[in-house]
């Protein structure tokens, strides 16, 4: 499908140099974030929310192997770039765990606001991609991108339900 750009036979062409910029950008991202999520599961008080950045992290797993999918069904060698942004993202969740180590009445909610911030980053991301690759009609790439941002989306919900449930709730005085 890459060859088509080079024809010009593929559907809004010129989004194609952007569309695969952006696909090194989130697989350097979600290479990135693994090593965050260790992190911050360690890190987490409970064990609901340790739970969730656990299996996030497998989750996390799979769409690098997508996204590899999604660079072979390109005809290329998948290859990440150092997202900026994702390091942004963690060096500021590392910020939020020292602040907050100390205090593990609000550390949960904390990392949680870490978390979804990562979340919504990623959401964005694959957003674009999904556009990107239908504007082109990548229909593998879509497919494989789409899955990849519902779970991204059904993530950011749990992290809501988890700061609501417990995260947030304040502990009342017996």
């Amino acid at each position: 499908m890459a060859r088509k750009n080079k024809e010009g036979n593929m559907p809004n062409a010129h989004l194609h140099e952007l569309f695969v910029d952006e696909l090194k950008d989130i697989l350097g991202a979600e290479k990135q974030l693994l090593k965050g999520l260790k992190k911050l599961s360690a890190a987490a008080n409970s064990d609901t929310l340790k739970n969730a950045f656990e299996t996030h992290y497998e989750q996390t797993e799979g769409h690098i192997e997508r996204l590899k999918s999604v660079f072979s069904s390109l005809d290329m060698t998948a290859r990440g770039k150092k997202c900026k942004a994702m390091e942004g993202l963690l060096n500021e969740a590392d910020e939020i765990l020292e602040e907050f180590q100390d205090s593990p009445e609000v550390l949960d909610a904390a990392l949680i606001a870490a978390a979804q911030k990562v979340e919504h980053y990623e959401i964005a991301s694959y957003g674009c991609l999904v556009t990107y690759a239908r504007l082109m009609e990548h229909s593998e790439a879509e497919g494989l991108l789409a899955s990849t941002l519902e779970e991204e989306k059904e993530t950011d919900v749990l992290l809501t339900e988890i700061a609501m449930s417990e995260a947030n709730v304040g502990q009342s005085a017996d």
